[in-house]
């Protein structure tokens, strides 16, 4: 845990009891102040009781009293409207902030000498295996490395601050809006496409999100910017004209003058502006396709920045075992290979695993998100067949008349088996089952998570009956979570 001192002998304000929360309560405390805690759902309220963080009812204090409110990040600060706990605190000036705020407060508070080195990414897909594998790396430089944030733990239950440790932080949008005083040695924004509109009003609002990430920097610290998409480019074309920070272009499919570019199954790093192939990303299996091939220049450009020697990255990369329901490889029966990646919840994210499979037996659905799968259409010639499931299963048949042959499953484990059964027959040399349904989870599972777990344990039941299949027990009907 990293005790928060800052407030101590003062009340503090805790809104949203989940993961994030509740360390910050824990932190909070460990550091002196008057803690707070509250959540609207009963259950929380039982969870964080339960874990030893006791609540406080917020909505019958003076707001007076309190020296901060400490917002969840799930919790709406701007729109669709504020939560009414952001306005009573806008009401009589109290400060509003995230988790990661507090961390960067306690950051800035040390001594610059006594400063551990701080590494964040962001971008609307690939933030996950991004920090991890730069995590990785750091690791196997023999570096002390925490990895946290919006990926594994909560920022404030890692390991005390002190010199020379490497905090790789995970940053979605909804922690960047609730943080002004972070300052990164080396950030990392991946891409951006549509995503999370409705919390962030507009396009221009998410990207604004996104650009936080790059504040408080300057001289000798680096801005690692993807450039295939016009925001990246744009950004980086307005960061480098600033000249406030160090800047590496980063690409999967453009030559660069200056950068890290992913170009086939060569990474070659120009960031001296002499260009050298450093490392062959075929080498690295648990980074297929051209969206890991970014990854994979993002986080080389950060450990060089961070003065890893291209040698132990290039061991690492290859070294790397990727993170679950992302691309994983659960197993090959028979011939046919099962792939999890469950994590995409949208239609970009399956985009990415759609573009790395020739063959495809396709399970997909659930709760779909704004667009459904009309931008995938160019991945269709690849599909031989698709397995629907969850809610969006009739939109998904309606989309892919005519360009797929669609078979209406219903629920996972029916899918999983029908999938295997004509993978097995079809005669195709390399067939795959890949679970990447583009859409939120929360329909038929408790998150993302437990529907990668449930496709794994499928195909473990398929291997231990000898490919005979497995029959479909009951599907839940109704939602047990928002998780996606």
């Amino acid at each position: 845990m990293i005790p928060i001192t800052e407030y101590k002998g003062r009340d503090v304000a805790v809104f949203g009891l989940a993961r994030t929360g509740l360390a910050a309560a824990r932190a909070l405390a460990a550091g002196g102040a008057r803690v707070h805690a509250w959540d609207d759902s009963d259950v929380a309220r039982a969870a964080a009781e339960a874990a030893g963080v006791p609540t406080s009812d917020i909505n019958a204090r003076d707001w007076r009293s309190f020296a901060a409110l400490i917002l969840s990040p799930g919790v709406p600060l701007t729109f669709p409207e504020p939560h009414r706990v952001v306005t009573l605190a806008d009401a009589v000036g109290v400060p509003v902030m995230g988790d990661i705020e507090l961390f960067a407060r306690a950051v800035n508070a040390l001594p610059a000498t006594q400063r551990p080195k701080l590494v964040g990414v962001t971008g609307t897909n690939g933030k996950s295996t991004t920090s991890a594998l730069i995590a990785h790396i750091l690791r196997e430089a023999g570096k002390d490395v925490r990895l946290g944030g919006n990926i594994g733990e909560a920022i404030l239950d890692l390991a005390p601050l002190h010199a020379g440790a490497y905090y790789v932080i995970e940053l979605s949008s909804f922690q960047l809006d609730l943080t002004h005083s972070l300052r990164l040695d080396v950030a990392v924004w991946l891409n951006t496409t549509p995503d999370h509109i409705d919390r962030h009003g507009d396009m221009a609002n998410y990207v604004a999100a996104k650009k936080r990430i790059f504040a408080n920097q300057g001289a000798g610290d680096w801005a690692i910017i993807g450039v295939d998409d016009a925001h990246g480019a744009a950004a980086c074309t307005e960061l480098m004209r600033a000249a406030a920070q160090n800047v590496a272009p980063i690409s999967a499919g453009q030559a660069l003058g200056r950068g890290v570019a992913a170009l086939g199954p060569n990474l070659i790093d120009a960031l001296g502006g002499r260009a050298e192939t450093v490392a062959d990303l075929t080498r690295a299996p648990a980074l297929a396709g051209k969206h890991n091939a970014q990854n994979a220049a993002a986080a080389y450009a950060a450990a060089r920045a961070l003065g890893v020697d291209t040698r132990t990255i290039e061991n690492a990369l290859t070294t790397f075992a990727g993170l679950p329901h992302r691309l994983e490889r659960v197993g090959v029966i028979e011939g046919v290979r099962f792939i999890n990646d469950s994590k995409a919840t949208n239609s970009n994210a399956a985009a990415q695993a759609l573009a790395v499979y020739p063959r495809i037996y396709w399970i997909a659905g659930g709760v779909a998100k704004d667009g459904g799968i009309d931008d995938l259409a160019q991945f269709f010639p690849r599909i031989a067949r698709a397995y629907l499931i969850g809610q969006a299963a009739g939109e998904f048949a309606d989309a892919l008349k005519g360009r797929a042959q669609v078979v209406m499953a219903g629920n996972l484990e029916t899918a999983v088996k029908l999938a295997f059964g004509d993978a097995r027959g079809s005669g195709d040399p390399h067939p795959v089952v890949l679970l990447s349904p583009a859409c939120a989870s929360y329909d038929q599972f408790k998150s993302y998570e437990d529907r990668g777990d449930r496709f794994r344990a499928c195909v473990a039941a398929i291997a231990a009956s000898g490919g005979e299949g497995i029959a479909p027990p009951p599907m839940r009907a109704k939602p047990l979570s928002k998780k996606s």
